[in-house]
């Protein structure tokens, strides 16, 4: 794909409370921009505050996609992502706008960013129902162990909590004997359409990410987080939930088997191990830029620096910037 046809892409990643939302918005405004969410949790509608879903303030005006428009107990997978945010992304820019990536769901943007084509490599539900059982069985680790064993790839890069791609990774190398790796460097045929440029945001000391974290919780709970998660728990609504920190952790005291406190404290450490996940994710990625937003004294600092490195990028040379 030649220079021509390619379409600019900025995208600003990073761990949660990070402050990805704010400088995404300040972009936007600056170049013309419009973001395109890139949540694994903020697609859901209903789910406002546990998975810190910007408020119409917090947009500043500046159009957002690619949230809110799920039902709860509708799956999605990376595959849906890619090919829906392809056609936000060529839709914002046909009408003369920069598409911004705003997100920190790791694979959502690397898939994305690198044009991953994903072969209709199908599924097989005996084979799902009998590794469900063995997770329930066995525990997770068990699952994640056979995984390791014939991908070690995937493997590494995949928590053992993370149930649904353990076991994906399995079914794939039993329906296949193919690794689930092995599939992925096949999907890579195709160059990418994007010219990217991608914005990391991380701290230079990790406590200032984990104190922000853990103020953004409380904030969270002052805004009815609490309220939020048991009227979707009383409703049953809660499949698809359980998989967002601040979702899961609560459950056990809507059922009178821990304190509220505790729920809270564990939500705060979930956050933070996620916090760490997302960054070792993201230090993987090829060509990211990295921005130590605690060095700064404000959003205007951080947009500006910012800025410099967009001069810089390939992206420069379309008449959008």
């Amino acid at each position: 794909m030649t220079t021509e046809n390619r379409i600019p892409l900025l995208v600003i990643a990073g761990p949660t409370a990070s402050g990805k939302t704010a400088l995404s918005a300040e972009l936007a405004k600056r170049y013309g921009g419009e973001i395109i969410s890139a949540d694994s949790m903020q697609i859901y509608k209903g789910l406002n505050i546990a998975t810190a879903k910007p408020s119409e303030e917090e947009k500043q005006g500046v159009p957002h996609h690619l949230m809110d428009f799920l039902e709860p107990d509708v799956p999605f997978s990376v595959a849906d992502y890619v090919a829906i945010a392809g056609k936000v992304i060529r839709d914002v820019y046909s009408r003369g706008k920069l598409p911004i990536i705003c997100g920190g769901t790791g694979l959502y943007i690397s898939s994305l960013v690198d044009n991953i084509i994903f072969d209709d490599t199908g599924n097989d539900p005996e084979i799902r129902a009998g590794l469900e059982a063995q997770a329930k069985a066995e525990g997770n680790h068990a699952l994640w162990l056979r995984l390791k064993e014939i991908d070690p790839e995937t493997a590494e890069k995949v928590h053992e909590n993370n149930l649904p791609r353990v076991i994906r990774g399995l079914e794939v190398f039993e329906m296949t004997g193919i690794p689930l790796s092995q599939h992925k460097v096949n999907s890579r045929r195709e160059k990418s359409p994007y010219d990217t440029c991608i914005i990391g945001l991380t701290a230079s000391d990790r406590q200032y990410l984990y104190d922000r974290i853990n103020r953004r919780v409380d904030i969270m709970v002052a805004q009815g987080m609490v309220e939020e998660c048991r009227a979707a728990y009383e409703k049953g609504g809660l499949a698809t939930a359980c998989q967002a920190i601040g979702y899961k952790e609560l459950i056990p005291y809507f059922e009178n088997k821990c304190s509220l406190e505790d729920c809270i404290s564990k939500i705060k450490q979930e956050t933070r191990r996620y916090a760490k996940r997302q960054l070792t994710w993201f230090r993987r990625v090829d060509g990211i830029c990295w921005i130590e937003t605690d060095k700064f004294d404000d959003l205007k600092n951080i947009c500006e620096n910012v800025q410099n490195i967009v001069a810089k990028s390939k992206i420069m040379c379309y008449n959008i910037i």
